[in-house]
């Protein structure tokens, strides 16, 4: 549903979603300048408005770099761009996978190429590594660390310490380098 709230004497327009899995208050900015909170079903709209309220100063920083960046990742893309790209994205994914599979000996199923709007890669249980085709035109250092995240998760499927110590096998400063990303996020 199409919400509106006033901050800092600026009008921002929002999605709100309503989940039956949400445990929390959420709020994402997509690159093309949209604001989506999602919520659990109980949570009263004062409470919701007081979380976008609370999170106003980091809305606006998050909705000045989508607006600052302008080059094709900020979703200028068409399909026509992914069907040109799809295959030359798939060559410099896959030569790269293969580089750090053997680095740290870890065993994938299948790359798959995708055109996602939201995310740069993922990986399944069924140890299938996807990668948006975009990382073609990230700097290589970005588009190499998102294929080790993703290759990582082969061995741990979470976020946790042992995760990030396997990241950071391959990238010692992968804090760093994830801010770097921030700046670019699709």
């Amino acid at each position: 549903m199409k919400k509106e709230i006033q901050l800092q004497n600026k009008k921002v327009e929002y999605t709100l979603k309503k989940s039956r899995r949400a445990k929390r208050l959420r709020i994402a900015v997509y690159c093309d300048a949209s604001v989506v909170v999602t919520t659990p079903f109980r949570i009263k709209e004062n409470i919701i408005e007081e979380f976008i309220i609370s999170k106003s100063k980091w809305l606006f920083e998050k909705l000045d770099v989508f607006k600052k960046i302008e080059s094709k990742l900020s979703l200028k893309f068409s399909k026509k761009d992914y069907d040109k790209n799809k295959q030359e994205a798939c060559d410099f994914i896959t030569k790269r996978v293969e580089k750090y599979s053997k680095i740290y000996k870890l065993k994938f199923n299948k790359i798959v190429i995708k055109n996602q709007k939201t995310k740069w890669g993922s990986c399944s249980k069924k140890k299938n590594l996807n990668f948006n085709y975009k990382l073609l035109f990230l700097p290589k250092k970005l588009a190499d660390y998102i294929i080790v995240h993703e290759l990582c998760h082969l061995q741990e499927m979470n976020h946790s310490y042992k995760f990030w110590k396997l990241v950071g096998k391959a990238f010692p400063s992968y804090k760093e380098v994830r801010k770097e990303l921030k700046k670019v996020s699709l």
